[in-house]
């Protein structure tokens, strides 16, 4: 995203709180303060003049950092505090998804252990189970068993991370995964080009899931015609029942899909760019952001707006550190940064200083996207310039986008 924006005409002056060691070549970072600590974002962008706030991580959403920013007279893009529980709670979502006749799959919302044991005994497995809240993209596990289902339940009420008081009981969805995220005025709805990503750690989906382990864009069979189609039956409801219910949205709704026989189900909605897929739309995107963020933050804004895209093919590969997802490795020293720079864009995630060198930092640490005029193109660049980094117990899939370069003639 804070590339994005530098690539606007307005040629911002680009802050990040708290930033990382790769935003810091292209923004000033503010490593004191934390991404949802609300009251020190709303200090320094009143005491630094900020002209606009655009916000990233789910947490600062939920917390209500956009309702914070704009008392205090900064503009923000993003939904408020009301519209963030889209993505801040699960059963929320279902409940919306019902009133404004979305496509999902068939769920019971378990409301304590005892009742998740009851209902359990009488599911079909394999089946989903989800914690309520906001779980950094682990807070869904897939179930072959009864007894895989008890564990899971186990997990979610009882562990802090979670602290779920709602589970969700799912029907597993069988098809092939889509992303599709559009920025919103509250009315408007502007799609953004689709993207697909690879929730699980290991090659062939195997493995538990992770918040995205790589990701493409475009999505071969897509286009316009099948994006506004997903479109009317998916983003404009909802935008359209928050609207009845007071609660406009404003930001950018991203809607996680499955696409089976019976057309497309609502799997999530995230209230803000999701991750891996970001780094996969947004190198292509030829519009400017800083325009379509401004539009958006006005009812009816975005009226007639439309995002262009180069016809290029961007592929994402995420590197993560040795033990993720159920731990991360940190300050692993990374090599080979620069050379893998000279092929393909490099974002940082969990990256980090430390004495002159670049460290890992976090469970996800880099993102590798590649570009070219077909997906083999820009997945051979990818793969070409991964090759060229390397930290202990580095992992990466090798199949990112393999299903797309099968599709499409070279």
């Amino acid at each position: 995203m804070v590339r994005a924006l530098a690539r606007s005409a307005h040629a911002p002056e680009l802050l990040c709180a708290p930033g990382n060691a790769g935003i810091a070549a292209d923004a000033e970072c503010l490593p004191e303060i934390g991404a949802d600590d609300v009251e020190a974002i709303v200090a320094a962008a009143t005491e630094r003049r900020v002209d606009l706030v655009a916000i990233g991580p789910e947490a600062a959403l939920v917390v209500g950092l956009v309702d914070a920013l704009e008392e205090a007279g900064v503009p923000a893009f993003g939904p408020s505090a009301a519209a963030a529980e889209l993505e801040g709670s699960k059963a929320f979502a279902k409940q919306l998804m019902k009133e404004a006749g979305v496509p999902t799959a068939a769920h019971l919302l378990l409301r304590s252990r005892e009742e998740a044991v009851e209902q359990l005994a009488s599911a079909a497995y394999p089946t989903v189970l989800k914690a309520d809240g906001l779980a950094a993209g682990k807070g869904v596990i897939i179930c072959p068993s009864e007894a895989e289902a008890r564990a899971a339940i186990d997990v979610f009420f009882t562990e802090q991370r979670f602290g779920a008081t709602t589970v969700i009981l799912e029907e597993l969805l069988e098809g092939e995964e889509l992303s599709l995220l559009a920025i919103c005025d509250g009315d408007n709805v502007v799609p953004l080009a689709p993207a697909q990503d690879y929730k699980r750690i290991f090659d062939g989906d195997e493995g538990p899931n992770t918040g995205g382990m790589g990701s493409y864009s475009p999505v071969p069979g897509f286009g316009p015609a099948e994006v506004e189609e997903i479109v009317d039956s998916v983003h404009r409801p909802i935008v359209a029942a928050m609207a009845r219910r007071g609660i406009p949205f404003h930001g950018v709704l991203y809607a996680g899909l499955m696409i089976g026989a019976e057309g497309p189900k609502v799997l999530e909605f995230n209230t803000r760019f999701g991750d891996p897929e970001t780094q996969a739309v947004l190198p292509r995107m030829r519009s400017d952001l800083v325009d379509l963020f401004l539009a958006a933050r006005e009812p009816g804004g975005l009226a007639g707006a439309a995002a262009e895209f180069d016809s290029d093919w961007a592929v994402t590969l995420v590197l993560a550190s040795s033990g993720y997802p159920e731990s991360a490795s940190k300050g692993d020293v990374i090599h080979g940064l620069a050379a893998a720079a000279e092929l393909a864009e490099l974002t940082h995630a969990g990256t980090a200083e430390r004495g002159g060198e670049i460290v890992t930092a976090g469970g996800r640490v880099l993102n590798v996207t590649g570009l070219g005029p077909t997906p083999a193109a820009a997945r051979d660049r990818a793969y070409d310039a991964a090759s060229r980094i390397s930290f202990a117990g580095m992992q990466i899939r090798t199949d990112i986008a393999a299903r797309a370069v099968e599709r499409v003639p070279s």
